[in-house]
């Protein structure tokens, strides 16, 4: 039987069930990923950027200054606006400022939210080739924002986009090609998992190990899967930071190092993932890469468990704690649920 995406989306899960000896908990129902899902970056890349996939970059001691893309990435979102339309007067093709001027409308930024008036932006940035601008209208043309729904033609933009590199649409695109199960399409996928996962973005860096850690699309390889997850950790995704760390500690792919893998679970938990937090209760219980600690064991153990995530093997072992130490450890609890 050939993968489903939802075997894709519950391999965290099923990864992490087999991280310790001991009764594993139930896990959580892993929620599939939209086909329509958008990737949020940092900061839009100006063509003055070396990031930028619009075309080659001059050397930088041809660059003008960018004062409307350095606007928006400092937030001076009027100021970009304003830059931008100026900058639209003088060179009616000036494509950086199309795209500038597409994503403030989109988001709101720096002028009222107008989808319409983004998608015709974009659309004049795609019409010059942009790549960005082409992502940006498949993911309207998909949800049916700034234009009528249309998955075909959203599609159809990713297709250009993702075919010039743009990482955001290879991600999206690659999202939609899982969805079908079919192996051709899952190795596709993979391709253009790593078009987006080279592009730095986390989610994708995280899908493709694991892809390498199930041999879907790819050649099975711990050690490749290892890297990515790692990569989508240093770029903040959750899911790949409580991978990494299951990797760390079981010693897959990776030298076997619980201290490591501890610090990865403690991160992850306190970000208000449930797996790394019922990790950490059992690191705490156990005293494996933390020290012995009944009381943070507990109370990591009822901030998993509000959020549906219960071990019964944790509340065996936490059985015996005092009337105070129950009281300590429900106080950090709520402290910790709060945060999310």
């Amino acid at each position: 039987m050939k993968a489903r995406p939802a075997a894709l989306a519950a391999s965290l899960v099923i990864a992490s069930q087999a991280a310790y000896g001991a009764p594993s908990p139930a896990a959580p129902e892993a929620k599939p990923v939209t086909t329509h899902q958008s990737v949020p970056t940092r900061e839009l890349p100006s063509p003055y950027t070396a990031n930028y996939v619009g075309g080659a970059v001059p050397p930088r001691s041809a660059l003008p200054p960018d004062f409307a893309y350095g606007a928006y990435q400092r937030g001076q979102y009027v100021t970009a606006f304003r830059e931008a339309t100026k900058r639209i007067e003088a060179d009616r093709k000036d494509v950086a400022a199309m795209v500038l001027l597409g994503e403030l409308y989109n988001q709101g930024l720096g002028t009222k939210q107008d989808a319409l008036r983004a998608a015709e932006w974009y659309r004049l940035a795609a019409a010059e080739g942009e790549p960005n601008a082409m992502a940006s209208l498949g993911l309207m043309a998909m949800d049916g924002r700034g234009m009528p729904r249309d998955e075909k033609a959203g599609r159809a933009w990713l297709e250009k986009a993702a075919a010039k590199g743009q990482p955001t649409a290879a991600y999206n695109l690659a999202i939609l090609l899982l969805a079908t199960g079919n192996e051709a399409d899952i190795a596709r996928a993979a391709t253009l998992y790593r078009t987006a996962a080279e592009g730095e973005i986390g989610s994708a860096q995280h899908g493709l190990g694991v892809l390498y850690l199930k041999g879907l699309g790819v050649p099975k390889d711990p050690k490749l899967a290892a890297q990515w997850f790692r990569r989508a950790a240093d770029n903040g995704d959750l899911a790949g930071e409580v991978e990494f760390a299951i990797l760390l500690f079981n010693g897959t792919g990776v030298p076997k190092d619980e201290v490591r893998a501890a610090r990865y679970f403690l991160h992850a938990a306190s970000r208000g993932n449930a797996i790394a937090q019922n990790r950490v209760a059992r690191l705490f219980a156990t005293g494996r890469g933390l020290p012995k600690n009944l009381v943070e064991a507990a109370a990591w153990n009822l901030a998993a468990s509000a959020q549906g995530l219960s071990d019964a093997w944790l509340d065996q072992t936490l059985n015996g704690l005092g009337a105070e130490e129950r009281t300590r450890a429900e106080r950090l609890a709520n402290d910790r649920i709060n945060v999310r």
